[in-house]
């Protein structure tokens, strides 16, 4: 089955099918609902310390697949034998200014200075909580490859990025590092860094496909019928990673929620499922835990079998829950 190539009108990156991003139209009903929300959207209780035990990476995997979850959407992946780095964010905030937007629940389990060898860095797309400018900066010099979306690149260029090392990807597009490829595949988002030139840039997920593993990570999208597609295409996954958090009744198209998540892990042929975007930062009006205490529900109707690391600890990947948002909970959750 192919899968779609992405397709603009005039300057602007379109969705496979019809998609309500928000905007203008729900601002003030939201104000609204933000002044009368009474869910616990920021830990009462901090979170953390998580250490990452950095000697660990000494060692490969016994058996080839190991996560590290440093938070939100950004991952370790270790997968037969190349280590890739995905939408790395380190800032305290997710925003145009690290005076004011969302803050942080935690500090990165490990510094950027201490990472271990990369081989490889995803950037899904352009919003401020996937595409961090000073985590790049730091990264830039590292001689590192980037893979990315369309459109995406100028920014890493911009930001230090030797030009050679950036791959811009358009969807069904794939790039090889040694014995893995990875596949650039439709997802139902948007883009953008500002009110001005929304979705002049490409969004997407990527297939990670190795000699033994193969892996799906899905950065942000609202459900849609392309994760049956992206399924019949390159699954079963030994993996999906899938966003559960920063969902609401205003944006229903491009963030799915537990609910939707675990559906499109079925649909994609997935064998484990972990979670991201979620107990990170403040982006929605659900209490921080929720989609995770969501999750395991949906999880036992559904009989998906989860892999919930806590964050900074390298795991390899089998059925595992470590519950650790538990300890962080108020008596009121």
């Amino acid at each position: 089955m192919s899968l779609a190539r992405s397709r603009k009108e005039g300057a602007k990156y379109q969705n496979t099918i019809s998609t309500t991003e928000g905007g203008f139209n729900i601002m003030f009903p939201m104000m609204r609902e933000y002044i009368n929300n009474k869910a616990e959207t920021v830990p009462k209780k901090t979170l953390g310390p998580f250490k990452t035990d950095m000697s660990i990476y000494q060692t490969p995997p016994s058996e080839g697949l190991r996560i590290t979850w440093i938070g939100h959407s950004s991952l370790i992946i270790e997968i037969d034998g190349i280590r890739i780095l995905t939408d790395p964010v380190w800032s305290q905030r997710v925003s145009f200014t690290q005076l004011m937007g969302p803050k942080r629940f935690f500090q990165p389990p490990l510094a950027l200075a201490n990472l271990p060898p990369i081989d490889l860095v995803i950037c899904s797309h352009d919003h401020y909580d996937h595409l961090d400018e000073a985590t790049i900066r730091f990264l830039a010099d590292k001689n590192i490859p980037f893979i990315t979306s369309l459109g995406v690149g100028k920014y890493l260029t911009a930001w230090g990025v030797k030009p050679e090392l950036v791959k811009e990807m358009d969807w069904g597009d794939t790039f090889n590092i040694k014995d893995l490829s990875i596949t650039s595949c439709p997802t139902r988002h948007f883009s953008g860094r500002g009110i001005t030139h929304r979705n002049e840039t490409l969004w997407a997920s990527f297939v990670i496909k190795g000699p033994k593993h193969n892996i799906y990570f899905g950065a942000d999208s609202g459900w849609s019928p392309d994760f049956e597609k992206i399924g019949e295409a390159y699954g079963p996954f030994d993996l999906t990673i899938l966003e559960i958090g920063a969902y609401g009744k205003y944006w229903p198209d491009i963030h799915m929620g537990p609910n939707n998540a675990s559906n499109a892990h079925l649909a994609l042929k997935g064998k484990v499922m972990m979670p991201i975007h979620w107990a990170t930062f403040n982006l929605a009006l659900h209490a921080w835990y929720e989609p995770a205490e969501l999750l395991e529900k949906f999880a036992e109707q559904k009989n998906i079998e989860l892999f919930l690391p806590e964050p900074g600890q390298p795991t390899e990947v089998s059925t595992f829950n470590s519950k650790w948002w538990k300890r962080f909970m108020s008596n009121n959750g």
